[in-house]
């Protein structure tokens, strides 16, 4: 289950986490039928995607999404969900609950104030669990940050700040969590990573135009940016994103060989 942003509360009103995607993916997952088996290919490798989760949400909620990725390229994939520490929350009033970083004001902006030093702390908890993988031998260009909402902020920031090129970086409905002045700190080996952006145009919470301003910003540093709008969808995740996401890494898996 994928658990959207929350949205302000009154002081006085309990905080309410909106849930906008659960439903689509989990009668997705429960109710299509089986794919048949696929025919090995000829050389597998192995590879890691590591999913973040959007504010307020948990890893194990959205587990349910590597059962969608059923080519046969994913067999030695190792997938990771891990949970955001709970941290208060200044755009709900301080509340204590699961986050990445900071978020001072929803809806979110292009201009929105970014909380970087919160930022930069989580990015060294990622960059710890990409290089526990390749430390035990998959290869920097087979491992693939994926994330939503705040975790696709916190995606793009952890895949620019890696000193590796790695194989990609994916943002669903997410925003640059920095000022330019970062990107004097990208390595070019960095710089190499593709990413790949996608963001709903009827998006509320983290505004459309937040999204859009994504690939200009990485253009000044000369990192490659897919961006995909999606008309119709709010702050949400669907089935075509996530379709769309298996398509993307296929094409970017190295051979084993």
């Amino acid at each position: 289950m994928i658990v959207a942003m929350a949205k302000p509360v009154s002081v006085t009103k309990p905080i309410v986490l909106v849930t906008l995607t659960s439903i689509t993916t989990i009668l997705f997952l429960f109710l299509s039928p089986p794919n048949p088996p696929a025919p090995e290919p000829t050389s597998m490798a192995r590879s890691f995607v590591l999913w973040l989760h959007g504010l307020g949400d948990s890893g194990p909620a959205n587990e349910p999404i590597k059962t969608l990725f059923t080519s046969p390229e994913f067999r030695l994939t190792k997938w990771s969900f891990p949970s955001a520490p709970p941290n208060l929350v200044t755009c709900n009033y301080g509340a204590v609950m699961p986050s990445w970083f900071d978020i001072h004001e929803i809806p979110i902006t292009a201009d929105s104030p970014k909380d970087e030093n919160g930022v930069l702390q989580a990015v060294k908890n990622v960059h710890a669990m990409i290089d526990k993988e390749i430390a035990a031998g998959i290869s920097p260009n087979n491992v693939f940050v994926c994330g939503f909402s705040q975790g696709g902020a916190l995606t793009l920031a952890s895949v620019l700040l890696y000193p590796k090129t790695l194989g990609g970086g994916a943002v669903f409905s997410g925003w640059v969590p920095f000022n330019s002045s970062f990107l004097d700190q990208l390595s070019p080996d960095a710089k190499r990573t593709p990413i790949s952006w996608a963001h709903g145009i009827d998006d509320r919470t983290v505004l459309f135009e937040a999204g859009q301003a994504g690939p200009p910003f990485l253009a000044k540093a000369g990192v490659s940016c897919e961006f995909k709008a999606y008309p119709g969808l709010g702050h949400s995740i669907n089935n075509e994103e996530l379709q769309n996401l298996e398509s993307w890494i296929r094409a970017r898996l190295q051979s084993s060989s």
